[in-house]
């Protein structure tokens, strides 16, 4: 096996289960963004906006005087509230129950993809026991 590919797999095996819930997290949107997509600019801009702002405040509000999250962990603070922003913005007017679509092979192909993912990681994390 290459090692990016063992790396990967190394990744993906030793995720926590808060971590392989925010990539389902982010497998969702992308899927909903994918399927849903909206081209108006506004939207992204005023997303964008709202990530800076409240991913500034969420920096603030885990950082004290000794100690600031890693990079990843700030920039999940600024991504979350772009996705949320966006997303509900794609989805308004369109028939969605809270988070799901109105047809039932999106939902499933969310969910699929999601299960997938977290199959990946089981396989992964047992291959890396062997």
């Amino acid at each position: 096996m290459p090692n990016r590919l063992r790396s990967l797999a190394g990744y993906l095996g030793h995720l926590s289960l808060n971590r392989l819930i925010l990539w389902c997290y982010l497998l969702w949107y992308l899927t909903i963004v994918a399927l849903y997509f909206e081209p108006r600019w506004n939207l992204w801009l005023s997303s964008v906006g709202m990530s800076a702002i409240i991913g500034f405040a969420l920096v603030l509000s885990t950082t004290n005087g000794q100690h600031r999250p890693d990079r990843w962990t700030i920039m999940r603070l600024f991504l979350m509230p772009f996705c949320v922003s966006s997303y509900s913005a794609i989805i308004k007017g369109r028939g969605f129950w809270l988070i799901f679509p109105p047809v039932w092979w999106q939902i499933l192909l969310a969910f699929g993809l999601c299960g997938a993912f977290v199959a990946t990681c089981t396989l992964c994390r047992k291959s890396f026991r062997m």
